[in-house]
């Protein structure tokens, strides 16, 4: 992966570091501490990028250890990538503080938190995730306000269902996604791309004013929820007839 990742731009470093345990505060250190050794510093931090737990069950179904498996990977997780590079972090804001007036001379100072929509409202058979990301999202809003007068911005994207990802592959059963896919006002699951692009949105000039905020990257899905049904018909029809580009059949995306 490292070596894929490096071949985008000729003559970058791409470190590639394995056995990293996000709920041991001792093996994340030393993988930032050989970052900052080796790239000069640590400018953008993304958390649950790549660590993540879930999984459905019910409550009567969910163990004691499956829920703390989950809150430690999740939500401690999360607090031990913040204690370990918040200091390179805030380092680097202050190289990169800019006022909005002129042009910084690059950016940084920034963590994004990768949560889910599922903030918003409850979900069957996932207390465990819920409870887990409302925590995450918890921890980014109290950073933005710690950290922001010293230059640090703290922000969350909330992907929605997102086409190719294990999240898809293991939470939405096949035969099931059709269904999903009509509840998406958008009408289409998201790409990987489109999360790449919140990304650089947060972490270039284009975010710079931005602190504390949630981005939902999921086509409007979560809004449907529980507010979709009119006249008796389901999304998308309660709404518009989902017609081809033609104006004359049935349009599959």
């Amino acid at each position: 992966m490292a070596t894929d990742i490096s071949s985008e731009r000729p003559g970058s470093k791409v470190l590639s570091i394995g056995n990293v345990d996000v709920r041991n505060f001792d093996t994340v250190k030393a993988a930032v501490d050989r970052c900052v050794k080796e790239l000069g510093s640590i400018d953008f931090v993304i958390k649950s990028a790549g660590a993540a737990g879930n999984f459905l069950a019910s409550m009567d179904n969910l163990s004691v250890n499956a829920f703390k498996a989950v809150i430690d990977i999740d939500l401690i997780g999360s607090w031990v990538t913040v204690k370990a590079t918040i200091p390179h972090l805030l380092e680097s804001a202050r190289r990169h503080r800019g006022d909005g007036k002129s042009v910084p001379r690059g950016t940084g100072g920034r963590i994004i938190f990768v949560s889910s929509t599922n903030y918003h409202n409850a979900r069957v058979a996932q207390a465990h995730a819920c409870a887990a990301k409302a925590g995450v999202n918890a921890i980014s809003d109290v950073l933005s306000l710690e950290y922001g007068p010293q230059g640090v911005t703290s922000n969350i994207i909330a992907p929605g269902a997102i086409a190719g990802t294990e999240g898809m592959d293991r939470l939405v059963a096949t035969d099931s996604r059709e269904d999903s896919r009509r509840n998406i006002p958008l009408q289409r699951f998201g790409l990987v791309k489109e999360i790449a692009d919140a990304t650089v949105f947060l972490f270039g000039d284009t975010g710079n004013f931005i602190n504390g905020v949630c981005l939902d990257v999921d086509g409007g899905a979560w809004r449907v929820k529980g507010g979709g049904q009119f006249g008796g018909k389901p999304y998308p029809e309660s709404v518009h007839p989902v017609q081809g580009l033609d104006g004359k059949g049935p349009h599959k995306l």
